[in-house]
């Protein structure tokens, strides 16, 4: 199993009292995420970031930068199912180790995804043993609709977010993400943005940064 690492950003001055991991989307790297920590410290205080970079590099793209979760070939729900598990292990372990590296109990941890990323935040997120304060995901979907867990007991906070213009994930996977979660006992908060393709617009932005500093108890 692969270890991670990526950028981190941490409290200009005393112990981080949550820790925000940001998950990027196919062919990005940790950084084209971390920069959304510089604009949440504002509302989230003293909350740490960490980007990691995904396992694998793209295959057509060896030694240029771009990496990937799973691969992405038949962009079917079956390999959206098999790569998020696949790929689950090392991702659940790296936040393990980050929760220990900032002496922080799980439940005060938030998963932020865009695209890929949104995939691997639902499906590590809803699974783990203590659950994420929050998850948001933005411009992606779930890993096999048919397989979400049921909610038992306490659950992350999710929020979904999404471009009615986007070419890449279209928007309907929004409304089959939601109703898979929320057949299963998970609440979900859901925006639809106007006019947006596959990226964060400052509105979404905006949406992220609150209802993570609401979820964390800023």
């Amino acid at each position: 199993m692969q270890k991670l690492d990526g950028p981190r950003i941490v409290p200009k001055a005393g112990r981080p009292n949550a820790l925000v991991v940001l998950l990027h989307g196919y062919g990005a790297d940790g950084t084209d995420l971390i920069s959304l920590a510089h604009q949440w410290q504002p509302v989230l205080g003293q909350a740490a970031f960490v980007a990691p970079n995904a396992p694998e590099p793209l295959p057509m793209a060896a030694g240029m930068g771009g990496l990937q979760w799973f691969p992405l070939t038949l962009r079917d729900p079956s390999e959206y199912w098999r790569g998020a598990n696949e790929a689950g292990p090392a991702l659940d372990a790296f936040l393990d180790e980050e929760l220990r590296r900032h002496d922080l109990p799980a439940n005060r941890l938030a998963l932020v995804g865009f695209s890929q990323g949104t995939m691997m935040a639902l499906h590590v997120g809803v699974r783990r043993g203590v659950p994420p304060a929050a998850i948001v995901g933005y411009s992606g979907t779930v890993a096999g609709f048919e397989h979400v867990p049921e909610s038992v007991g306490e659950h992350p906070a999710i929020m979904l977010v999404h471009g009615e213009a986007d070419e890449v994930v279209p928007v309907d996977a929004l409304d089959m993400t939601r109703e898979a979660l929320a057949s299963r006992g998970h609440l979900v908060e859901w925006h639809r943005r106007p006019d947006l393709a596959h990226g964060i617009d400052p509105v979404g932005l905006a949406l992220g940064g609150h209802f993570l500093a609401r979820c964390l108890g800023r």
